[in-house]
């Protein structure tokens, strides 16, 4: 159904050239978001090089970090199919107004993270923590709280810049970020060339500087380039257009919410895990970890497809939009296949490169190999989403991913990692980590089932003739 007449050469020309369209946009893409990811894997594990405390400090703080950042992420994940109808449609004078409304958003939205971030620190209480590893947990916090508001702003700058297929500045921005993220890091954290000796803390300071770094770097990049130039959005002083703000608000506040219930189910899982022991919860960290970084790659391409999309549809082309977007999908598809071929026949390999304790990697390894099965259902999922957004969709796959994660997910691997008395059903022993990860692989396929429905609806939908063309 999806590509029914590939066998034609036209089709298959066509089908190339999409491909490699979306493979230009995506791999700089890829690069930064591997060196974002980086970010936190230098801080967790140079922070582990200081001591056990700076370590598990750390962790935690990180872990509060990614979690309001990737909410952050999703919230300003707006201006990108604005911006890229504006372009489909070579109305490249309105891009400038969008912009700036949405760094208007972005500065009330960043704030307000700010404050949330500062209260989410008493969590910290409440846990049996070390008193050292509860004030660095809370201090991280406090300190990198003054990077959102400028990471809300990069990252509407961010989705600007990949609706024009400008995605070779966001790469180079990360990279540049990643290096000085590792120098600070160096010097605060271990005290080097006469700097304070801050151990993790050292951390915070880090990356609080980085997202600095990577604002004003693209800011100074984009007014460089000549590529920016019709598009510039710091001509002239604006004030905030509240009806506007309030549509990308309605446009991205879904998005934001759909991230925050993936993100946090992790999270919980991570919780309920740690009744089990430390080789249960490092287990789950590892294949966590991994899967992170393999995800990287569909979640890149998804950008691309959003952009790609959006494009076509502020060209009033409906059929290009929908030919985009599954042969997205399909490409998502063929990187799942290789990655879960990977993960599945190198997974003992894999939890061994990160531990060198037996019981930890071989419950690591299977956790892996659970990951490589979802590797499908996980591509399709933020294939489809990204796709939809390009529609200006947002609602339908927040209510679908909070289904496939609060109603599927969660409750499952609580029956099947818990094992309660109260529950008939559940089995006789608690399947503890492994429990969890079979619901994940429940939920991503709930999620990726009821995305590819949507996603077909959506297109035909907007087709002028849904009867005809039916590629």
């Amino acid at each position: 159904m999806l590509l029914r007449h590939v066998s034609s050469p036209a089709q298959r020309t066509r089908i190339q050239g999409e491909t490699h369209a979306l493979w230009l946009l995506a791999w700089p893409i890829l690069v930064g978001q591997l060196a974002n990811v980086g970010m936190s894997v230098l801080d967790v594990a140079m922070a582990g090089h200081a001591s056990a405390e700076d370590l598990a400090g750390v962790s935690l703080g990180v872990s509060i970090w990614n979690m309001i950042i990737i909410t952050l992420m999703g919230i300003m994940m707006s201006v990108s199919p604005i911006v890229s109808h504006h372009v489909g449609a070579k109305a490249f004078g309105e891009v400038p107004q969008v912009v700036r409304q949405a760094l208007w958003k972005a500065l009330g939205v960043g704030l307000i993270a700010m404050v949330m971030a500062n209260v989410a620190t008493l969590v910290f209480d409440h846990l049996s923590l070390e008193p050292k590893v509860r004030d660095l947990a809370k201090n991280f916090v406090h300190i990198t709280s003054f990077a959102l508001p400028a990471f809300a702003c990069y990252r509407v700058l961010y989705g600007y810049s990949a609706s024009l297929n400008q995605t070779k500045p966001l790469m180079i921005t990360a990279l540049g970020a990643l290096v000085l993220n590792g120098v600070v890091n160096w010097l605060l954290i271990f005290g080097n060339l006469g700097f304070p000796k801050l151990g993790g803390l050292g951390c915070a300071w880090s990356t609080l500087l980085c997202v600095w770094f990577n604002l004003l770097v693209l800011l100074w990049w984009m007014r460089r380039a000549p590529a920016y130039r019709s598009t510039w959005p710091f001509t002239h002083y604006q004030r905030p257009d509240w009806p506007q703000i309030r549509t990308m608000l309605k446009l991205g506040l879904p998005i934001g919410v759909t991230y925050f219930a993936e993100t946090s189910a992790f999270s919980l899982i991570a919780l309920l895990v740690a009744r089990f022991g430390s080789s249960q919860i490092a287990a789950h960290q590892i294949a966590l970890n991994f899967s992170s970084l393999v995800f990287m790659l569909p979640l890149s391409l998804g950008v691309a497809i959003l952009t790609r999309v959006g494009q076509s549809l502020g060209a009033n082309d409906p059929v290009a939009a929908r030919f985009r977007s599954w042969v997205g999908v399909a490409m998502a598809l063929g990187f799942a296949v290789l990655s879960a071929s990977f993960m599945a026949l190198f997974n003992t390999q894999i939890a061994w490169a990160y531990t060198s304790d037996g019981a930890v990697a071989k419950v690591a390894a299977q956790l892996l190999f659970l990951a490589a099965l979802f590797q499908l259902s996980d591509a399709t999922q933020v294939a489809t989403s990204c796709a939809i957004r390009g529609y200006k969709v947002t609602r339908s796959p927040m209510l679908i991913h909070l289904t496939a994660f609060w109603v599927f997910s969660l409750p499952l691997g609580y029956a099947l990692g818990i094992a309660p008395d109260w529950l008939p059903w559940a089995p006789e022993q608690a399947m503890a980590a492994q429990g969890f990860w079979i619901a994940l692989i429940v939920g991503l396929t709930v999620a990726a089932l009821g995305l590819t429905a949507l996603l077909r609806y959506v297109a035909l939908d907007h087709m002028p003739q849904p009867s005809q063309d039916r590629r």
